[in-house]
């Protein structure tokens, strides 16, 4: 069920699901901006578009607290910038659980945000502290964080070319 009542978003999935020739009725796991401020949210899109990202990370306590299922291989997401505007779809290909402070250098990078561990700690750790504050947690770095692997499956610029040649054929 898609998360989301904003009709481009909608659209933008319909015409991914036609040409990928997915069934109409596939689900949309989640509609998200990556981070927490508009700056983060949009670098990180744009990371993604340049397939510099590759994962993302999450306080694996928050789904639980929210009744979110957790993510599963195979899962099909929209990601929005700051705004709510759509950038890309993707698809998730692996789901890590491990202690916050267990994080190696090895499978944060491919979050593509850092250059090296200590970078991704303490960029996280300020994330996370924050995000167990709204949850009326305290962050402790032996908490469990979910890492999601995902590729890039379809762009809003695929999108507009797609609606551009959508609007351009005649069928008889």
């Amino acid at each position: 069920m898609m998360k989301t009542n904003n009709p481009v978003i909608k659209e933008f999935w319909k015409t991914f699901l036609l040409k990928q020739n997915l069934p109409l009725d596939t689900p949309v796991y989640d509609v998200f901006y990556f981070g927490n401020t508009k700056s983060v949210a949009n670098l990180c899109a744009q990371l993604v578009l340049d397939q510099k990202k590759k994962a993302t990370s999450s306080l694996y306590k928050a789904y639980e607290l929210e009744n979110q299922p957790l993510p599963e291989v195979g899962n099909y997401s929209i990601v929005v910038d700051f705004d709510y505007h759509p950038v890309c779809i993707i698809q998730t290909t692996a789901i890590s659980i491990l202690a916050f402070d267990n994080m190696t250098f090895e499978i944060c990078k491919r979050e593509g945000e850092d250059d090296n561990l200590q970078s991704w700690v303490d960029h996280h750790h300020e994330f996370f502290t924050q995000d167990a504050l709204d949850y009326g947690l305290t962050f402790t770095p032996d908490m469990d964080v979910l890492f999601e692997d995902f590729q890039l499956m379809y762009t809003y610029n695929q999108y507009i070319q797609d609606k551009e040649k959508m609007a351009t054929t005649t069928i008889f």
